[in-house]
């Protein structure tokens, strides 16, 4: 897989969010703002409750935004095996039942999930529990984390 090309495609999805939500947040300000939602009593809350949801979705347009930044501004290397996985790495991992998945160890955007060569890659981030357990491994090498008091351990098949 190439990771250029996921890189766009990320870039891409980003901007669509971005589209997406900004309208959300522009509907949610005219509500907020709109006259008939006035509030009369106290318990006439419309116009408060759209103005809070507005002012969410402009934070989330920032982290968007922010996240744009970081994935235009990525270097792209080469995996190097005396590094081992870092920012920017496209991973295959094994579970032990032998089900395989592809993860793209971003910046932001933890949770992303893009399809590429027709296979789903989920974008996580150093910040998650396995994020940091891929920081620094090798191919061939296990990764263990624990979710939910569950233990899951997969074994690094493939690093790009």
């Amino acid at each position: 897989m190439d990771k250029h090309a996921l890189r766009q495609l990320i870039v891409e999805r980003l901007a669509q969010d971005f589209d997406v939500l900004q309208r959300a947040a522009q509907t949610a300000y005219e509500t907020a703002t709109h006259e008939e939602n006035v509030a009369e009593n106290k318990y006439d809350t419309l116009g408060l409750e759209a103005s809070y949801l507005a002012t969410g979705q402009a934070r989330r347009m920032e982290e968007i935004r922010q996240a744009q930044g970081l994935y235009q501004q990525l270097t792209l290397r080469e995996y190097d095996e005396q590094r081992g996985i870092e920012v920017g790495a496209l991973v295959t991992l094994e579970a032990k039942n032998g089900q395989l998945q592809w993860l793209f160890l971003g910046p932001e955007a933890a949770g992303l999930k893009i399809t590429l060569d027709g296979r789903l890659v989920t974008v996580i981030t150093p910040r998650s529990p396995l994020g940091q357990s891929l920081l620094g491994k090798r191919e061939d090498d296990e990764v263990n984390i624990t979710v939910a008091a569950v233990r899951q351990a997969y074994t690094v098949i493939h690093v790009t």
